[in-house]
Order: structure tokens, then C-alpha cells, then sequence
């Protein structure tokens, strides 16, 4: 037997989250079966717990969009993977379980050394970073990116891969105290998401061609955004933070005819081929392996502890992610 979490119904995590058990069956063809270690509470679990998500629940259901953890058996057709190997899941659900098991296809494979809590928290955030940078427009090292929401997962990893090549960063941020803590990460310039922090960027950047800028917020700031790009930029939005909508003056196109792209990174997860995979995962595996991509974590919590989890997950001034461990 298997001890996963469910809901029955959509609402509140910390309400609605049970601990359910469920046998183990045989597996058979392609499938394995992975004894999950660890994973993180994202804004997309918590959205898809609620009924929120870009894709609906179907309750009961499990949650979890990435994790990792141990291949513990593999069916008599399996040939990419054993015993004993560290692997992801692809699915994009049910990862908030002791064991997952599906085609093999479905993992992929890591480096026995990696840190396994950083490895849960890579399928989501470093890989929509690298997305951002590498799939939308052609940019040169040396060159700016900006982005708001520079302390979320997505802008902490942003910041640490553009570092790697050498793409320089202008983040914006809520709140003053995350200034220091970003410029340590990495960050080229950090200001505040309002007038004041635009007036300084437009300071800093004048004379520099703006190609690109990642939205996960919308309403003012992302107009923000939009006034600092040069004409023909890109505004990538992937998240909506504010819960506002996006709002477009004409001018920006008119005037600037400004390019505007959308990316829900599983739903590329769904259409990429293995090698577009393995393109992605790989740098990102190995930038973990030398410490050059840290995902900062606030709380390890035991998945018996569910609630407090959910509770963790949702307010607001933690250090980092909370993990699930559901050992």
C-alpha cells in the first residue's frame, strides 16, 4: 500500500487536502515505479487545488506538478532506466504521492549526485526561466532582459541562468529589503515596481536596445515593462500575479509595435519532443551540480503535516519554497 494526498472537492488546500492510501498493482510493458522523495508547493498546486488552473480538476485527484524521487521497480519492457535511478516526472500531476507509476517515458533521468530537494524544484521554475530566455528572442550576452517579479521562483532562476550567459538582468520587486538579497543572487539591477523604480531603470537602461520582458504580473507593472522595451520588443507574460488583466495602450502598438507571447510552460512540456527536453534539462542539471542554480527553500514539511504546508505555502515573506516530504 501507498499513501498519497487527494481532494475530493475544490476549495481551500488546507481544508480540502487529505492523506488517502491506494494499493500498489503490478506494473507491466514500459511502466515504473518511483518512490517519491520530495516536492514543492507552487502557485499552480494550489490554483489547481482550488479550481483556478489554466486546466481543471477532475476530483478525486492528486495533486503535484513536479517532484522526484527513486525508481524502485521497472516493468519486463523497460529499457531506459533501472533500478535505483534518481529521475522526474514529465506528467505535470500527481506528483504529491509516496510512488508514481507510468510508462517510462514519462521521467527523466538524473545524476545520482544531485541535491534531490533542489532536483523536485526543477521541472517548473529553471525550466520556464530558460524558456524565457532562449525560446522567444535571440539574445546576445551583454544584452538586457527585464522582468517583474524578480523574488518568485521563475525570476530567482531568470536571474541566475541569464548570469550563466552572460544576459545581463533588470528585475523589479514589491518590496525594498529584496534589493541586497537579488543583487546577491546575481542581478545586474533591482528596483522597486513602481514610478520611482521605472524612472531609475529608464535611467540606467537609456541607450540600450530592450528586446525582452517577462510579465508574471500584469495591470501597471506590466506597462511598465512595455514602456522600457525598444520597438519590436517582446513582452513574454507567464503569470498574473496581480490578478489583474493586461492591459495594452495603443501607442505601444502603434507606435512600437511591441510583440506580446504567452507561455504556460507545461503545456509546452506536452508538445516538446525528448530531445527539446534533454535540450532544456540538461544545462539546467549541470548549473545545479555546481551551484550555480539554487532554488532558496523556507521549509522542508513532513506530508502527515499537510495542512501546515498548505497553510506555509500561502502566506506571504517566506524564504523560499516549502517542500513536501513524503517519505
Amino acid at each position: 500500500m501507498s499513501f498519497c494526498l487527494s481532494f475530493p472537492t475544490t476549495g481551500n488546500p488546507a481544508e480540502v487536502l487529505e492523506v488517502v492510501e491506494r494499493p500498489l498493482l503490478p506494473l507491466t510493458g514500459h511502466e515504473i515505479r518511483v518512490h517519491m522523495r520530495y516536492a514543492p508547493v507552487n502557485p499552480a498546486d494550489l490554483n489547481f487545488i482550488e479550481g483556478n488552473y489554466g486546466r481543471a480538476a477532475h476530483p478525486p485527484a492528486i495533486p503535484g506538478h513536479e517532484g522526484c524521487g527513486e525508481i524502485m521497480a521497472i516493468g519486463p519492457d523497460v529499457t531506459s532506466l533501472e533500478v535505483g535511478d534518481l529521475v522526474i516526472p514529465l506528467l505535470g500531476a500527481g506528483c504529491w504521492a509516496q510512488h508514481m507509476t507510468a510508462d517510462e517515458q514519462f521521467f527523466a533521468k538524473l545524476p545520482p549526485g544531485i541535491d534531490r530537494v533542489q532536483a523536485s524544484m526543477l521541472r517548473v521554475n529553471p525550466v520556464t526561466a530558460w524558456h524565457l530566455l532562449k525560446k522567444h528572442v535571440s539574445l546576445e550576452e551583454g544584452e538586457w532582459v527585464m522582468q517583474n517579479a524578480g523574488n518568485s521562483g521563475v525570476g530567482r532562476a531568470l536571474i541566475q541562468v541569464a548570469k550563466s550567459l552572460g544576459i545581463k538582468t533588470v528585475s523589479f520587486v514589491r518590496r525594498e529589503e529584496l534589493i541586497p538579497e537579488l543583487k546577491a543572487l546575481g542581478a545586474d539591477a533591482v528596483f522597486l515596481d513602481d514610478e520611482n523604480g521605472f524612472a531609475a531603470a529608464k535611467e540606467l537602461l537609456q541607450g540600450h536596445e530592450l528586446k525582452l520582458a517577462a510579465n508574471a504580473v500584469g495591470g501597471d507593472s506590466a506597462i511598465r515593462l512595455m514602456d522600457l522595451l525598444s520597438p519590436e520588443g517582446t513582452l513574454v507574460t507567464y503569470g498574473a500575479m496581480s490578478r489583474r488583466s493586461l492591459k495594452v495602450p495603443n501607442k505601444f502598438l502603434i507606435f512600437k509595435n511591441l510583440h506580446l507571447e504567452g507561455l504556460w510552460i507545461t503545456r509546452w512540456f506536452e508538445k516538446a519532443s525528448t530531445a527539446e527536453l534533454y535540450e532544456v534539462l540538461e544545462p539546467l542539471v549541470k548549473m545545479i551540480l555546481h551551484g550555480e542554480l539554487v532554488t532558496a527553500v523556507d521549509e522542508v514539511i513532513p506530508m502527515a503535516e499537510h495542512r501546515r504546508a498548505m497553510q506555509r505555502a500561502q502566506e506571504g515573506g517566506r524564504a523560499g519554497k516549502v517542500i513536501l516530504d513524503l517519505a
